[in-house]
């Protein structure tokens, strides 16, 4: 008889060092679809948070409901940034506190140049990231800040995107399928840039399907299976471990 793997001994425990975001017992449904199912993780500041499961597993459904977006509906659990509790805030007041979400879809504002896009998100004035500053860590922004946002190719929209979130000067990079629909050659480019601001002390959380490519990149990795956190560990752990990737993330 086949026995499930069981890798709970690594899911849901408390950090013994102090976390910079906590999510904790949330529980997030869309209509009468019960999605996330009490989750509890931990983030520290400056790290790399590889956000993984099979498709369906509640990956995007945590990251909306941690920036406070109105779908999907939480109805239960706290989340806490840097001992503020976001779980009593929408979504404009959480991104005030330091949450920048990069969605899927990018959503470029059409009719808007790069730098326009830039400046509309930018708080005023700028404490940490400047135009400048954002065109040294984009230079293909730099060279396209006349050109309509729209008008770039996949990948540098991405950047835009990502630059825009940097704009308003956040403490967390919520990250959804970066990756997805680029060349090999986008990603390694987008990849050093997280690296960098990594660097600058930026914390990250990375929902992401290319799973291989995330746990090169990120610190910690917890991997979500229909709705519920099945690990929470390094992301060394998860590479090194076959047994756990084919179970959870089919590779």
């Amino acid at each position: 008889m086949n026995v499930r793997p069981d890798f709970s001994k690594n899911a849901n425990k408390a950090e013994t060092a102090p976390a910079f975001l906590s999510v904790w017992d949330m529980h997030a449904y869309y209509g009468e679809s019960y999605i996330v199912q009490g989750i509890n993780f931990n983030v520290h500041e400056g790290e790399i948070l590889a956000l993984l499961g099979r498709n369906g597993a509640g990956k995007t459904t945590t990251l909306r409901a941690i920036a406070r977006l109105d779908d999907p509906q939480v109805n239960h659990g706290e989340i806490w940034l840097d001992h503020k509790p976001l779980h009593t805030m929408r979504s404009h007041e959480a991104s005030t506190v330091g949450l920048g979400l990069v969605p899927e879809d990018r959503r470029i504002i059409p009719g808007l140049t790069v730098e326009e896009n830039l400046q509309l998100a930018q708080i005023a004035p700028p404490i940490g990231w400047s135009l400048d500053r954002l065109y040294d860590l984009f230079p293909r922004l730099g060279e396209r800040r006349k050109q309509e946002g729209v008008t770039l190719s996949g990948g540098e929209q991405q950047m835009l995107s990502i630059a825009r979130a940097l704009a308003r000067d956040i403490k967390v990079l919520l990250l959804d399928e970066p990756y997805e629909g680029l060349a090999p050659v986008i990603v390694d480019e987008i990849e050093k840039t997280l690296r960098v601001i990594k660097e600058q002390g930026m914390t990250t959380i990375l929902v992401e399907q290319n799973a291989v490519r995330a746990l090169q990149l990120a610190d910690r990795a917890v991997i979500l299976d229909t709705g519920s956190i099945v690990f929470d560990g390094t992301a060394s752990e998860v590479l090194e471990n076959a047994e756990l990737r084919a179970e959870y993330l089919a590779i």
